[in-house]
């Protein structure tokens, strides 16, 4: 099974660069609290790096 990976916005998006917002778009986060479970990969892994200051990012257990 593949690792996945859950990620929640703890900072707003308003005044990040245009960039920044995309990816948090990209990333299917629509609002400030808001979280999303994205498998564990390079290109998701690469997004998440680019709005570290943005985000909070657990690895998410057999569970779900």
């Amino acid at each position: 099974m593949p690792r996945k990976i859950r990620i929640r916005q703890v900072k707003s998006g308003l005044g990040a660069q245009r960039k920044q917002r995309a990816t948090l778009k990209a990333l299917g986060l629509k609002h400030h609290q808001d979280d999303v479970v994205q498998p564990d990969n390079e290109a998701i892994r690469g997004m998440v790096n680019r709005v570290r200051h943005l985000v909070v990012v657990e690895e998410v257990g057999d569970d779900g």
